[in-house]
């Protein structure tokens, strides 16, 4: 079905897709004829872009709202707290991914006839869906470690008449038996590549990812290429994006008060002329926090919301008790840092911000990764040879 022949809305997301370059023409035909509505739930929490916020959508009770939004380009929460939870505000644990970022994955990818793919995170089943449609439904297998979301994205690709292959489990452990793939994409992030991911895709072949660290949530969605000897995969970042993480890699955070729990209390202050644009970017996915985060190993950062004209960003260490903060005031030139525990975080952090600048300020597209089939992985700044440890 042409995108001219759709409805009004999916017609109007096609091509906006297609005018943006984030729909390929050879994926035009599936994005055709596999519409996101029908791998959606009764029950959606649409994430407002503008405001941060999750509408309740039921399309029993507005079906033309529902309709809109399953063809529009915005994320969706299908699930909240593992499920335990059926009210948005919690921690959105399934979805169904902004349509422009699901194509340009799936560009990333690069599957060609005959391909086989594996598939980290069957969520809605959308995803997999659209990967049967382009390459028959033998030629893809998905998992989802949540046994109600397997079940139900089963039952979608069933009444799809593609019902692919769901494995209910560990996503990190992959596939063994069904292995080596030709591809392998993850619709989870990660901030550690799967040992087993590298190790059950053919020499050659490519594994897609959003990857990133627990300096915070954003991810950047990175390409490997699996080495002839496949004990490595290396490649280069493609653009920010956010996913909700790979159950056995979430942030393991025991909290504020954990830290500091007294507040400030005796910590060693000094100053910064580090302003606060510096430090956060325009935006949650600015480059320079990317950056930072690989820099600065085992810490975790939250800025808080602007009060009375000040701003607090607090960091933690993940490897130690350490934490320091840094207070932003409006008209004030310089900003209030305190550190406490033998780490020195926030100097940690404007080193590293010292550094970015020093490379030009470079965006995601010149950092890159290596990962092996130990564990190991190592970042690199414009070429492999450039790395360091992470």
């Amino acid at each position: 079905m042409p995108v001219d022949e759709m409805s009004e809305e999916r017609s109007a997301l096609g091509r906006s897709l297609l005018e943006r370059k984030a729909l390929a023409s050879d994926w035009a035909p599936s994005f055709a004829a596999v519409p996101r509505a029908q791998f959606l739930p009764e029950v959606i929490w649409p994430y407002e872009m503008v405001t941060g916020n999750s509408a309740t959508v039921d399309r029993r009770e507005d079906p033309a709202a529902w309709a809109g939004y399953a063809d529009s380009d915005v994320p969706i929460v299908t699930q909240w707290d593992d499920g335990t939870s059926d009210e948005p505000g919690g921690t959105a644990t399934s979805s169904a991914s902004m349509p422009s970022v699901v194509f340009r994955m799936l560009d990333d990818l690069a599957v060609m006839p005959g391909h086989r793919v594996l598939e980290i995170g069957t969520g809605t089943g959308w995803n997999a869906a659209l990967l049967a449609h382009r390459l028959g439904k033998d030629s893809v297998v998905s998992i989802e470690v949540d046994p109600v979301v397997a079940a139900e994205a089963r039952a979608r690709l069933a009444r799809a008449d593609l019902p692919i292959v769901v494995l209910t489990r560990d996503g990190a452990e992959g596939d063994p038996s069904g292995g080596p793939y030709d591809r392998i994409i993850a619709t989870a992030g990660v901030r550690r590549i799967p040992p087993a991911w590298i190790d059950q895709t053919v020499p050659g072949g490519l594994i897609v990812a959003p990857w990133g660290t627990h300096y915070g949530h954003q991810d950047a969605i990175v390409r490997l290429e699996v080495a002839a000897d496949g004990a490595t995969a290396s490649g280069r970042f493609r653009r920010p994006a956010e996913f909700m993480k790979l159950r056995e890699q979430r942030l393991e955070f025991a909290g504020h008060h954990a830290y500091a729990p007294e507040g400030l209390g005796d910590a060693d202050r000094s100053t910064t002329d580090v302003t606060e644009a510096d430090l956060l970017g325009g935006d949650q996915f600015a480059a320079c926090r990317f950056a930072v985060g690989l820099r600065v190993r085992d810490c975790h950062h939250r800025a808080a919301e602007r009060r009375d004209g000040a701003r607090p960003v607090w960091f933690y260490s993940l490897s130690d008790s350490s934490w320091s903060c840094v207070m932003f005031r409006e008209g004030k030139e310089q900003a209030h840092v305190w550190q406490s525990g033998p780490r020195r975080l926030w100097d940690e952090v404007a080193a590293a911000l010292q550094w970015w600048h020093e490379q030009e300020r470079p965006g995601h597209e010149r950092f890159g990764l290596t990962a092996t089939v130990e564990g190991a992985q190592r970042v690199w700044l414009d070429e492999p040879t450039n790395s360091w440890a992470v």
